[in-house]
């Protein structure tokens, strides 16, 4: 019986092998019947979306589930029509968001006012500064204030700022000191390369005593009666901005006799050269009134940088006498 299943077994293998090497051979044609023609390629059309996730069952139509909920009622209001009207509560604008502008001022030592000025709205822009018909631009802070001292030219000093949206305020300063101190200052615009300068009591250029924007002096020998000092006034770095420089003598508590040259130079640049610069001059000595006086000026070629321009005339010299 063994004998008879390995015969079968081996009979039905070797029926199989040549099955497979037909069809290996030619194909599944029957003898004498041409091959089929390569199948062509399979163009996919439609194609859906479907999830690869285990569908779940689901269950029989005629099954009913019960679930039971919950027994309270829910009523239904309609609401007040009085509360449409009802105000809100309203809370203040706080002041920090106001763009009111406020300038306060106060004496200082040298016949000097130190002005504040502040608005919220106006960080980082320019302003002009006015007294006596001096101007000068300043840029305010990004916090919206500023804090200069500025040399009075009258004893009771009217300041004034305006900025360029229309707003700006005014504030007003006793100043005591003022008849004891000579006032000479110049005006002007942009880069006109204007410098105002004093040789005190005959000092060389460059020496002790020429006050000037390199030297200017110390407001504590002021107070003692021994020197004078300079004031620049305006924010260079501002475009086409008004800058002011004065100088400052106490005539009325001088401890030196002698004479104050001055004089007002202009410096031949690369910016001004070969145009017309405007200027104004101011001058208050002793008991004289301020005066005020235009100055136009020609400035050379451009080959001539570098060069300067002394204006000796100017402006009038102080002759000082021992207090």
């Amino acid at each position: 019986m063994a004998r008879l299943k390995s015969t079968l077994l081996a009979g039905t293998t070797l029926v199989c092998a040549l099955g497979i090497g037909y069809v290996m051979q030619f194909g599944l044609a029957l003898p004498g019947q041409k091959q089929t023609a390569a199948a062509e390629p399979l163009q996919v059309t439609d194609v859906a979306e479907v999830s690869s996730a285990t569908a779940l069952p689901l269950p029989p139509s005629d099954v009913q589930f019960e679930i039971d909920l919950p027994d309270q009622k829910i009523e239904l209001a309609a609401a007040d029509a009085g509360l449409a009207g009802t105000d809100l509560p309203q809370e203040p604008l706080s002041e920090s968001f106001g763009c009111d502008v406020r300038m306060e001022s106060s004496p200082a030592a040298g016949a000097m006012v130190r002005l504040s000025l502040s608005s919220a709205c106006h960080g980082s822009d320019r302003v002009t500064i006015h007294h006596q018909g001096m101007m000068f631009t300043e840029v305010m802070q990004p916090d919206g204030t500023l804090d200069i001292t500025v040399p009075a030219l009258s004893e009771n000093a009217v300041f004034m700022a305006s900025f360029a949206s229309g707003d700006g305020a005014m504030t007003t300063a006793e100043v005591p000191s003022m008849p004891f101190y000579d006032r000479v200052a110049v005006q002007w615009r942009g880069e006109a390369g204007l410098q105002l300068h004093a040789l005190e009591f005959g000092a060389e250029y460059f020496g002790t005593g020429h006050i000037w924007a390199d030297t200017s002096g110390d407001l504590g020998a002021a107070a003692r009666g021994e020197g004078g000092f300079l004031t620049r006034l305006g924010q260079r770095a501002a475009p086409e901005a008004q800058l002011v420089e004065v100088y400052s003598y106490p005539t009325g508590a001088s401890t030196r006799d002698g004479d104050i040259a001055l004089s007002v130079e202009a410096e031949v640049t690369a910016a001004n050269c070969d145009t017309m610069v405007e200027a104004q001059t101011f001058e208050l000595v002793g008991e004289a009134d301020l005066r005020i006086r235009d100055l136009t000026l020609e400035i050379p070629g451009c080959d001539t940088a570098g060069d300067f321009l002394v204006l000796n005339n100017l402006v009038q010299d102080l002759t000082i006498s021992a207090r």
